[in-house]
């Protein structure tokens, strides 16, 4: 199966840096080719639903050709039922962080696979527990690591993540930016 998948043009619609090499550990060959798109959603969408709906959105960007297959991806954190986003800077990154210490917050990637034909997308969510971040804790990631690319300010695969993290419940793969085995279950079904 994994072969039939590889004779197809499979382009992967995103710059993230985990979202290539995850795609890559499943050892699927593959291209990067990202459009621009404005990133935004109604205000009074359901935070759970957003991922998913940027997801279609930037698939939207293409027209696929032939045997073309294109994955998109978004990610998510929801505290308290807020999004929270890239932070804009050091110390909005320190506020995320300090909000999401000593709690339980939820991950949700949505994912959408688009060929010339078909169109179908899903999402999954993570529940993620830190433990309590001290003061130190967090300024020594955000002065040590680029909390700035990464929605909720961190990396579950960053020191942060390794040093902070109590639990999670679902998919680590899905923290990081793309739910590996559903997206694996989807592939091979095409």
């Amino acid at each position: 199966m994994l072969k039939n998948l590889n004779t197809k043009n499979i382009i992967l619609a995103s710059q993230s840096p985990r979202r290539q090499d995850l795609l890559s550990d499943l050892d699927i060959t593959f291209e990067v080719i990202t459009k621009p798109i404005e990133e935004d959603f109604p205000s009074e969408m359901n935070p759970h639903l957003i991922a998913e709906y940027l997801a279609i959105k930037k698939s939207l960007a293409f027209h696929p050709k032939g045997e073309e297959i294109i994955i998109t991806a978004d990610t998510v954190v929801i505290h308290n039922n807020k999004v929270l986003n890239k932070p804009k800077n050091k110390e909005e990154a320190k506020e995320m962080l300090s909000n999401l210490s000593s709690s339980t917050h939820e991950v949700v990637t949505g994912v959408c696979i688009y060929q010339k034909n078909n169109q179908f997308s899903f999402s999954e969510l993570t529940k993620v527990q830190f433990k309590t971040l001290s003061k130190w804790e967090i300024d020594y990631y955000i002065n040590n690591y680029n909390p700035s690319d990464k929605a909720g300010a961190y990396g579950i695969q960053d020191w942060i993540g390794k040093i902070g993290i109590k639990s999670i419940d679902g998919c680590y793969y899905n923290v990081m930016g793309l739910p590996l085995q559903t997206l694996y279950s989807y592939l091979i079904n095409l």
